[in-house]
């Protein structure tokens, strides 16, 4: 397994060991002791997948104060992963990074609490995989705008599919810094 720090302390590109033949292939998606040699040692305590079509842009959303730590793959199909430091007082506060995770790299990528996430379909669909360390907590829900011009966030698709909550969500400088993690 090959782990790479990105332009942003903490998260992490995950590059799986992947056995191939002319059958398939075989891999780990997690194995708590390999992810733990990382620094990667939380409890993870739920599960979810989405499925969606391409252009579908999901974010940016985190959790405060039920902050979760998440696990990111794609199991069928190809996105533009995202995560942005929303922690008040970090260096790198609203600066973002970007990873394609798709089926046919088992790239994973690591997120720790404190950042926002989203992704953005490439291919036809996508199954996107997570692993959370905090149940899903609506009421504890940030969402971020996908295209605040202030984080300047190179999605491919400029004309995104999103969801209700998406298309009203604000920008991070007009979010209460008691809303973010510190």
């Amino acid at each position: 397994m090959k782990v790479t720090e990105t332009n942003l302390p903490g998260v992490l590109l995950i590059e799986p060991q992947v056995f191939g033949d002319e059958r398939g292939f075989f891999t780990e998606t997690y194995r708590y002791e390999r992810y733990a040699e990382h620094g990667i040692t939380h409890r993870f305590v739920q599960d979810s997948l989405s499925r969606s079509k391409k252009g579908t842009l999901r974010g940016l959303h985190l959790q405060w104060p039920k902050s979760q730590a998440k696990l990111v793959y794609v199991l069928d199909g190809e996105v533009f992963d995202v995560a942005v430091d929303v922690r008040v007082g970090s260096p790198t506060f609203g600066k973002w990074t970007g990873h394609t995770l798709s089926a046919a790299n088992h790239h994973q990528l690591y997120i720790p609490e404190g950042f926002a996430h989203g992704f953005q379909v490439t291919s036809e669909t996508a199954l996107f995989a997570y692993k959370c360390t905090h149940a899903y907590a609506p009421e504890c829900e940030v969402a971020i705008a996908w295209n605040d011009d202030a984080l300047g966030i190179a999605w491919p698709n400029r004309a995104p599919e999103l969801s209700d909550k998406d298309k009203h969500a604000q920008r991070l400088r007009d979010i209460d810094p008691s809303q973010l993690p510190s």
